[in-house]
């Protein structure tokens, strides 16, 4: 109980155009009200809402839970090298809707989807929200508004829900929180639709996509494992590292890959077969979700 998993991020490289992501939602559709190519690329608000919403909602979770925080402690101490990494204490992420597998195990189920919005350190918000900032900026031209936010939310669960199984046949209590099971179903969604030689853009460019997503999911399902490998040389370090939940990582990012093959096929056959090919894509998954979690409530009993 008194380490807190939770799930860090490391931001992508750049991105290699504009150009490229314009060229990839062009490709389906997506472009069709756009003035220019040039005003795609841009990374307002008003071209990316739904990766901006997600972000400030996360941000906006993070805010309220401020004040119970230990920062405002720190800053009137003095003590600034432990604002970024200080964690809110376990009453305070339960109160604003981590997950926590004996709160799950009462029934509380919602906690899968909201523990995706609350973090444990003002670190850990900065790395998520970077990383989802960058992976929005691809996602959002393939998958749409409706679509990233469904994925964003999908995934999310999924890993909870794979952090949570392993954690009855554990016996091992815990709390989960943080938006990287979401970052990481966006990275393994954007490695399947960026496999499509078929869209508008040279392969060139969009295999230079695909290796900046694996490269970024690579490089973080590493430092999901190296808190523990650092454990078997020094404890004294390992303790000042965060316990990283990796296996809301791979929940994550394996049920982001799954529900890239089933839009795949659809990606250039025109917007309205994609789209419904998403809109039912999303509602099996869904309901897979839905009953994955009717079957652990309702056969699987934690080990005490």
């Amino acid at each position: 109980m008194s380490d807190i998993p939770y799930t860090d991020g490391l931001e992508p490289r750049s991105h290699s155009s504009g150009e490229s992501l314009a060229a990839v939602e062009a490709s389906m559709g997506e472009a069709a009200s756009a003035t220019s190519a040039e005003n795609d690329a841009r990374t307002s608000l008003w071209n990316y809402p739904a990766t901006y919403t997600l972000i400030g909602i996360n941000i906006a979770v993070y805010a309220v839970m401020f004040g119970y925080g230990p920062i405002p402690a720190l800053l009137r101490s003095h003590a600034l090298g432990s604002v970024l990494t200080a964690p809110f204490d376990i009453p305070v992420l339960e109160r604003f809707g981590a997950t926590g597998s004996y709160l799950i195990q009462q029934g509380q189920w919602w906690r899968l989807i909201t523990g995706t919005f609350v973090h444990v350190t003002l670190l850990h918000i900065l790395l998520n929200m970077w990383c989802l900032w960058n992976l929005g900026l691809f996602g959002e031209p393939l998958l749409g508004k409706r679509g990233l936010i469904a994925v964003y939310l999908l995934t999310g669960t999924a890993g909870m829900l794979l952090s949570y199984t392993l954690t009855l046949y554990s016996g091992e209590p815990g709390i989960v929180a943080g938006a990287s099971g979401s970052v990481f179903g966006i990275a393994g969604i954007l490695i399947v639709l960026l496999s499509n030689r078929k869209l508008s853009v040279p392969w060139n460019e969009l295999k230079k996509l695909r290796q900046q997503v694996i490269f970024f999911a690579v490089v973080n399902l590493v430092l999901g494992v190296a808190p523990k490998l650092v454990a078997l040389g020094s404890s004294q370090f390992s303790a000042m590292m965060p316990r990283i939940d990796n296996s809301a990582h791979l929940g994550g990012f394996l049920s982001g890959l799954a529900l890239g093959l089933p839009l795949f096929p659809k990606m250039t056959t025109g917007r309205s077969s994609y789209r419904r090919r998403q809109r039912i894509t999303y509602a099996v998954s869904a309901l897979l979700l839905c009953l994955y979690a009717y079957a652990l409530a309702t056969f699987v009993r934690p080990i005490n």
